[in-house]
C-alpha cells in the first residue's frame, strides 16, 4: 500500500464521505482501488452511516480514469488482476444497501465516470467539466463496468455510439442522455459539497425511512441483473423485512 491515503474517509452526520484525491487528476491506482474498496467496507459496516458520497479532491477532476502510467509498467497479468479487483469493489460499492451518490466536481472520464455508474445517483456540478468514456482513442475499452452500466443507463445503441466514438461532453447533455440524475449551480467547490450533502442528508434519519431505501436501492440493484419471476421474488422478501420493521409500523398506522 501506499505510504500516502489515496481516499479520504470522512463521515458528517449520518454521510459517509469518501474522496478520491490523487493530484492533478485524481487517476487511480491500484493502491487508490485498495484504499476505494477500503472506505466502502467501512461505511457498509458503519451502522450510524446511512448515504455513502463520492467525490473528487480539488475543483478540476473528480476522476481521469484508470492511470496511465501505472498501466504503462505493469504485467498484462497485473492488469487483468487490476481490473478484476475494480470490478469487485464497485460491486461492493452497488450491492452496499445504503444510498449511493457520486458528487461530480469536476471532469468525469474513462475510469471516472465508471466508478460514478456504480453510484445509485449522479449529481454533478454544472460546467465543471466533461463526461464520458474516451478509451478507445488509447486503442482500448472501458474496462471497469463501462460496457455494462453504460448499456443500463442510456441502452445499447446509445452506449456503443458514445463508447466508439470516445465522445466526451458537458454535464447538461449526460442529464439529457440520463447518465446524470441533475446538475447544480454554484459559484464555488464549497458550495457546491454543500448542496450535495444537504441532498444526501435528506436520505438519513429523521427525514427518510433510511431502511425503506436501502431496501429500494437493493431491490433495484440487484433484481435489475436477474430475470423478472426472480426479481419479483426478490421485492417480495425485501418488502416483508421492511414490513416488520418499526419504520413501516408508524408509516402505515400514521396514513391509516
Amino acid at each position: 500500500m501506499a505510504d500516502k491515503k489515496l481516499v479520504h474517509y470522512e463521515e458528517k452526520g449520518g454521510v459517509a464521505i469518501l474522496t478520491l484525491d490523487d493530484p492533478p487528476a485524481n487517476t487511480y491506482t491500484h493502491d487508490m482501488m485498495r484504499d476505494l474498496d477500503e472506505g466502502i467496507l467501512k461505511a457498509r459496516m458503519a451502522d450510524d452511516v446511512e448515504v455513502i458520497v463520492l467525490s473528487g479532491a480539488g475543483e478540476k477532476f473528480f476522476s481521469a480514469g484508470a492511470n496511465i502510467q501505472m498501466l504503462s509498467e505493469v504485467t498484462t497479468g497485473f492488469k487483468y488482476c487490476f481490473c478484476l479487483h475494480a470490478n469487485e469493489t464497485l460491486l461492493r460499492l452497488e450491492h452496499t444497501p445504503k444510498l449511493t451518490i457520486a458528487a461530480l466536481n469536476g471532469h468525469t472520464v474513462g475510469g471516472g465516470l465508471e466508478i460514478a455508474m456504480a453510484c445509485d445517483m449522479i449529481i454533478a456540478r454544472s460546467d465543471a467539466g466533461k463526461i464520458g468514456l474516451p478509451e478507445v482513442n488509447l486503442g482500448v475499452l472501458p474496462g471497469t463496468g463501462g460496457t455494462q452500466r453504460l448499456a443500463r443507463l442510456v441502452g445499447k445503441a446509445r452506449a456503443i455510439e458514445l463508447m466508439v466514438t470516445g465522445d466526451t461532453f458537458g454535464f447538461e447533455k449526460a442529464v439529457e442522455l440520463g447518465i446524470v440524475n441533475r446538475t447544480i449551480s454554484t459559484e464555488s467547490h464549497e458550495d457546491f459539497m454543500a448542496q450535495v450533502m444537504e441532498f444526501a442528508d435528506s436520505f438519513t434519519t429523521p427525514n427518510r425511512a433510511t431502511k425503506a431505501v436501502g431496501h429500494i436501492k437493493r431491490a433495484v440493484q440487484s433484481g435489475a441483473m436477474l430475470p423478472l419471476e426472480q426479481g419479483l421474488s426478490l421485492e417480495r422478501e425485501l418488502q416483508q423485512q421492511l414490513f416488520a420493521s418499526e419504520d413501516a409500523g408508524e408509516g402505515l398506522a400514521a396514513y391509516v
